[in-house]
């Protein structure tokens, strides 16, 4: 990955993550995040 694509993605997830506080209120950034907590967790029990 070259570092314009890196530095373009990481605008985007800032502009997604900025939107959603924005237009939803962070419900979305909050719901992604405790799957993605559960996700770890369920990982770490499979190790």
């Amino acid at each position: 990955m070259t570092n314009t694509i890196a530095i373009w993605l990481g605008l985007v997830i800032v502009a997604a993550i900025l939107s959603d506080l924005a237009l939803n209120g962070g419900m979305a950034f909050q719901f992604l995040a405790r799957k993605f907590l559960n996700l770890i967790d369920w990982v770490a029990f499979w190790n």
